[in-house]
This record gives structure tokens, sequence and C-alpha cells, in this order.
């Protein structure tokens, strides 16, 4: 809340260089505040009695918008990469799969490995399992599994 919307009866003052000017009434802060041409800014209003402080509220609010951007720079944003393999894989092509999950992985990437059947391969489901859990086993230096195999 800024000047007219604070209602309350006494405040904690803060001054415009962060000094302390006491608990007064809300007019005779309001009074200060119009004198230094600045706004009366209620910082703390569950405090008893609440805290306000002299500032420039445009100021204010171009800091907080700014704090709040460079916060949202530094974070990392985690990409979920796909490998897709096929139940009938050879060794060589595994190994290169592997290798391509391991780059993802080593960049702070989440890796999703999808095993998809075709045609008359559904028939051999459970036989292909093996090939998840080698892929695993590759990995397992660098990575855990977050789930596990699901059809």
């Amino acid at each position: 809340m800024i000047n007219e919307q604070i209602r309350d009866r006494e405040i904690r003052l803060i001054g415009e260089n962060g000094e302390q000017l006491g608990v007064m009434p809300t007019k005779e802060a309001m009074r200060l505040a119009k004198e230094a041409e600045l706004d009366l800014v209620k910082i703390a209003p569950t405090a008893k009695p609440p805290v306000c402080k002299i500032i420039d509220y445009g100021k204010y609010r171009y800091e907080l918008v700014r704090k709040e951007k460079e916060a949202k720079k530094k974070q990392k944003v985690i990409e979920v990469k796909e490998v897709r393999l096929s139940p009938n894989i050879d060794v060589n092509d595994l190994n290169t799969k592997v290798s391509a999950a391991r780059k993802f992985i080593q960049k702070g990437n989440k890796v999703k490995v999808t095993l998809r059947f075709r045609g008359r391969e559904m028939a051999h489901v459970q036989s292909s399992r093996h090939i998840l859990d080698d892929f695993a086993k590759e990995l397992e230096d660098i990575a855990v599994v977050d789930k596990p195999a699901k059809m």
C-alpha cells in the first residue's frame, strides 16, 4: 500500500536514507513524505505497528522487477530429451544411442528412453526388456533411473 491507501492510525517510519524515525501518526508521516516529494510505502503490514518507508515508489517497483528478471536469468531450465529404440536394435546401434544419451545427461538434461514396438513386435514385449536394462546399465555411472520401465 502507498500514500493514502495506508489506513493505520500509527506507523513505524523509516526515512529515505534508512534511518529510524520512530512511531508516529500516519498523517505526520504523510506530511514528511510530501515534503521530501517521495511516497510513503507500507513495507511490513503485519508488524505492530506496521512499518512504512519514505521512498520513490516508481524506482522501488523498477528495482523489484529488475531483481526478478535477474533471478529468472540465473535459473537453469532442464529439458527432457528423448532417445527412441526398437526391439531389434543391434549392439553398435545401441552404443550410439547410449553415447547420445550420455551427452544429453552431461549437458544437464534429462533423458527419456522409449522402446517402440510395431506390428508383430508387440508379441515379444517381455523378451525385449533386456534392451532397456542394458541401456540403464551403460549409463549407471553418470545417471540414475527416475522411473522404472512401463508399458
